[in-house]
């Protein structure tokens, strides 16, 4: 017999948690009871899972009673703050912000890259970024074979990343553009920046804030979050990140510069193979992902695989995902799953 667990989902009225709750219906996680957690302001009203409608319960400590899986998608700060009362309460808690993901001791875990990194819990897991899990199921393949030297990404992100109000508001400024009317900005680069810019048909070289170091907050998270997962301290990483007028999916453009020679041929028989991996490359066919084709999917797509010849072993990838879906929902009861 199955044995069946008390599963929070904490978030649950937000986009990402409304798509884990989904998911573990969808994907037949072994749940007795289901608790949907969220602020005072959406406690009371409902969410359907699977044609059941759940009442949403506001977050509380007293609330992880009982509770074997947390799976959180809030701010860092209120996962610090209730992360650890959930573990106290015997918890294991799946963390989708940044709250935890560089800590010693919380492992970083994409299932299909590094899944023994569960086994080193002491009762919090990180679910690492969107735009770092996608690459890293994309380049792990071809690491474990040819090891990576060096690595330059460039991503395309969906405003779906930065929630709901973001994308409502590409909506209303695409219409407002073509209607030729005044444009509101609120989300872009992100909620309380200094100065906001318009993200329809525009593009935005920044997510989140601006660093010291001239590198903005979502940069360094693709930069020290891959060499954590990949076990490479020293991993030469560099990263620019964003934001398209796109929906949803995020793409990005991978460089490698690689230790041993890999051809274009080899790359794709091996991601061909790969885990949560599908090859859409054909280019004679004009076929290669692309997110308005990959939205509502729980695989990451690598195309536009290429010889790179500026380097001695070099090669070029295009890779897209549902940064809701792979990106965060689906990473995160993976994880569970790995657990169970």
């Amino acid at each position: 017999m199955v044995k069946e667990y008390n599963v929070a989902v904490v978030g649950a009225t937000g986009m990402v948690g409304q798509a884990m709750a989904n998911l573990l219906y969808e994907r037949n996680f072994p749940y007795k009871n289901l608790k949907l957690l969220a602020s005072s302001r959406s406690a009371n009203s409902s969410v359907n899972v699977g044609g059941r409608e759940y009442r949403v319960e506001e977050t509380s400590t007293a609330a992880f009673a009982g509770i074997d899986f947390a799976f959180f998608s809030v701010e860092g700060d209120l996962s610090k703050q209730l992360a650890p009362e959930a573990v106290k309460q015997g918890a294991v808690v799946i963390d989708n912000s940044s709250a935890f993901r560089l800590d010693e001791g919380v492992p970083l875990v994409v299932p299909e890259v590094n899944p023994k990194a569960v086994s080193d819990h002491k009762g919090i897991i990180s679910n690492p970024n969107c735009s770092t899990i996608q690459m890293v199921v994309a380049i792990n393949p071809l690491h474990r074979v040819a090891g990576i030297k060096r690595l330059v990404v460039s991503t395309y992100q969906a405003v779906s990343g930065a929630g709901r109000e973001a994308m409502e508001e590409l909506s209303s400024q695409s219409r407002n553009v073509l209607e030729q009317k005044e444009i509101k900005a609120e989300y872009i680069p992100h909620k309380g920046a200094a100065k906001q810019h318009q993200i329809a048909f525009n593009v935005v070289p920044q997510l989140d804030v601006m660093m010291e170091n001239g590198y903005c907050k979502e940069e360094m998270k693709m930069i020290n979050e891959t060499k954590k997962i990949m076990g490479m301290p020293d991993f030469p990483v560099n990263a620019t990140t964003v934001r398209v007028p796109v929906m949803n999916g995020h793409s990005e453009a991978v460089n490698l510069e690689l230790e041993d020679e890999l051809s274009p041929d080899k790359a794709r028989n091996l991601l061909k193979e790969a885990p949560g991996v599908v090859l859409m490359d054909d280019t004679g066919s004009l076929t290669y992902p692309m997110p308005v084709d990959i939205s509502g999917k729980d695989e990451v797509y690598v195309g536009r695989i290429r010889k790179d010849d500026t380097v001695k072993y070099g090669l070029n990838l295009w890779v897209v995902a549902d940064n809701l879906r792979k990106g965060a929902a689906t990473n995160s009861v993976q994880i569970a799953e790995l657990l169970v």
